[in-house]
């Protein structure tokens, strides 16, 4: 039997963490054998497009690709595509795929990312049933619109939301169920909650937040209706299903990894195991921006910034990662931009009028700035973040006056001066 081949860097995942890990090795100059392993037959890809202009169809496939075919096989990256591994033998540096194949590596990048939260209820595998996390899944659902006229959408959080609008857009009737009180309870305080609430059911969209799904009914084996805790039926033909998900880690648990909810790694994003890296949504990382809690970030920014620390450290120039965490969310014309996390935080200020559609709310926490969520007000996302990586403590009136940019404020605070 022939010996496995060995690649000095083997990523597992072939989503924007692990294809930023092989760019990023590439530009600085790694000349080893790289090789990413993804369970996908597409070409590595954007995802956040997949809930929105994806969908919507207004890109193609070919637009939201993270680079052109050519540009793997100019660099001598290998894309072993459509395969997935199985199983992670840590002590002998290899992995076995599905089809048996054993593959070594000198070091090891664990990309995957996660897999959809599925329904457990009666129905939940009817068809007609969807999640959004693939192109496969996004071009189940545009294959099927044509002939749904009512959508339910399970989950109030981003996928949902911006799931919901896209479909609002194309001519369908949506419900959105949210098992909370609000939308976006997880990642955003009770105004912006209310604010993207009003904004959907002015599109015509029936939100029911504090609704609990009993089951999925049935009619020629596919989905017919949503049926409530409280006994109404929401007939549908269509049913997305985006109530978070699940890291794709067993294997690497499996082969003695440390973690729970993902794998843990340390500030290098190294895991317990010698010689594996875990980035993006799967790795669980102390964030110094949730007081040093252990959390997994769902973004394409964290994907990106770990994949670069792995790059940095195994081409000899190692720098912790330290990234001030950033997302977005576009709906209808609002584009939606996080800095910052606002978990645990006791007070927001609001800054600019909600009702004109453009505003920013400032998360406090101990009087210090910890986060904020911009409504279509771009200059307050970047001129904020300094706030948030300094930590700014300043009057809650200053921040709230519109009228003085945050920039000013940024510098007095940074340079201790008394503001407000």
């Amino acid at each position: 039997m022939a010996e496995p081949v060995c690649h000095d860097v083997l990523i597992v995942g072939a989503g924007h963490a692990g294809a930023q890990a092989a760019i990023g090795l590439r530009q600085r100059g790694f000349a080893g054998k790289i090789a990413i392993v993804g369970d996908e037959a597409s070409l590595p890809y954007e995802r956040p497009p997949l809930s929105k202009e994806y969908l919507a169809g207004d890109k193609p496939f070919e637009r939201i690709l993270l680079r052109p075919p050519s540009f793997w096989t100019d660099r001598a990256i290998e894309l072993l595509l459509g395969t997935t591994v199985t199983h992670v033998d840590a002590e002998a540096h290899s992995v076995t795929t599905a089809d048996g194949d054993v593959l070594r590596y000198g070091s090891l990048i664990w990309a995957t990312g996660g897999a959809p939260r599925r329904l457990t209820c009666s129905g939940h595998d009817l068809a007609g049933i969807h999640t959004v996390r693939t192109r496969a899944d996004a071009d189940r659902m545009r294959a099927e619109l044509p002939g749904v006229t009512n959508v339910v959408v399970i989950g109030g959080g981003y996928i949902g939301l911006e799931a919901a609008a896209v479909l609002t857009k194309l001519g369908k009737s949506v419900t959105v169920i949210e098992a909370q009180d609000r939308v976006l309870a997880r990642v955003a305080g009770e105004p912006l909650s209310r604010f993207f609430e009003a904004e959907h059911r002015a599109h015509g969209v029936d939100v029911r937040t504090g609704a609990a799904v009993s089951c999925i009914e049935e009619a020629d084996g596919a989905v017919c209706g949503v049926r409530l805790a409280d006994g109404e039926l929401l007939a549908c033909t269509m049913v997305i299903v985006g109530i978070g998900i699940v890291a794709a880690v067993a294997p690497l648990i499996q082969a003695g990894a440390e973690g729970d909810n993902g794998v843990t790694v340390d500030d290098n994003c190294r895991t317990s195991l010698p010689d594996v890296f875990a980035i993006g949504d799967c790795a669980a990382h102390a964030s110094a921006f949730a007081e040093g809690q252990v959390i997994r970030l769902e973004s394409v920014q964290n994907a990106n910034d770990q994949a670069m620390t792995v790059a940095k450290l195994l081409t000899g120039a190692p720098e912790p990662y330290h990234a001030v965490p950033w997302f977005w969310s576009n709906q209808y014309d609002l584009k939606l931009q996080t800095v910052g996390l606002s978990t645990g935080y006791d007070g927001i200020v609001t800054r600019g009028d909600p009702g004109t559609r453009s505003f920013s709310l400032i998360y406090l926490k101990a009087g210090r700035v910890i986060a904020l969520d911009c409504v279509n007000r771009v200059k307050d996302y970047v001129q904020g973040r300094a706030l948030v990586v300094g930590s700014a403590r300043l009057d809650p009136a200053s921040l709230a006056d519109a009228t003085v940019d945050l920039k000013t404020l940024a510098l007095a605070a940074a340079d201790g001066a008394a503001v407000g």
